[in-house]
């Protein structure tokens, strides 16, 4: 992952957009909205621009709207990869920064915040990766205590062998345009996890679509906010399917 594919249509982050706030949750900065009531958590991972970014907020408030509590927590603790310096510019950085940014990491920071979520009364937990989130997602749902539902957007560095051992329900969206994890790799994953019959999953390929499209489309184009909007319909699908 170190190419043009993940830092093009770079967000212009904003740490005011969203209906929700930000507060503090097992020591992560997380952006939070929907009921704090809910029984029912849905943690979304952001991709290398962090989890100021607008429309992965507004994807959160639309989550939430149907009754989820949903947390965006800041696993790069302030030093989410800059979206200002272009793709040309972000592509050559972005192996340097990939050292000390590491989804597994990612990955046991959530654990604790996942139990601090099951204090406040939550019994089902769902999670959505995006791009470099999509790792730590899946290496959460290589356990059976953590998450009760999956869903990997676009994922960057997930493996055949990270398929092979998840345990949860999980469901892949992938991109027809997308060097980063393409079709036939994408197939790969689908073809591994539909050989696992004692958990649910699900893969799709969304045609004439990049990676990146579910939270870094241009909002301005109608054919890529529909496209985006189907993939959200996806996610919450599965977890209206999945997680109770």
């Amino acid at each position: 992952m170190s190419g043009p594919a993940c830092c093009s249509n770079p967000p212009a982050l904003n740490p005011a957009s969203g209906s929700g706030h930000v507060e503090k949750l097992a020591g992560l900065d997380s952006y939070v909205t929907g009921s704090p009531d809910s029984k029912l958590a849905i943690l979304l991972i952001a991709d290398i621009f962090g989890y100021e970014a607008p429309l992965l907020r507004k994807l959160a408030d639309k989550i939430a709207a149907v009754g989820y509590f949903v947390v965006v927590p800041d696993f790069f603790y302030g030093d989410a990869f800059p979206g200002d310096a272009g793709p040309v510019g972000n592509s050559s950085a972005l192996p340097i920064w990939l050292k000390t940014h590491i989804p597994i990491k990612a990955c046991e920071a959530a654990k604790p915040l996942v139990e601090a979520l099951k204090s406040r009364g939550v019994s089902a937990i769902g999670a959505v990766g995006f791009c470099w989130g999509a790792k730590a997602v899946v290496e959460l749902a290589k356990y059976d205590n953590f998450l009760h539902a999956a869903v990997l957007c676009h994922p960057s560095f997930v493996t055949v062998d990270d398929c092979k051992a998840v345990k949860v329900p999980i469901s892949i969206l992938g991109a027809e345009i997308d060097p980063i994890s393409p079709p036939d790799v994408v197939k790969q994953f689908e073809e591994v996890l539909t050989a696992k019959t004692e958990i649910k999953s699900h893969v799709k390929i969304f045609p004439k679509v990049q990676h990146g499209w579910t939270v870094r489309y241009n909002a301005e184009d109608e054919a890529a906010v529909k496209c985006a909007e189907e993939a959200h319909q996806d996610i919450l699908d599965w977890f209206f399917s999945h997680l109770k």
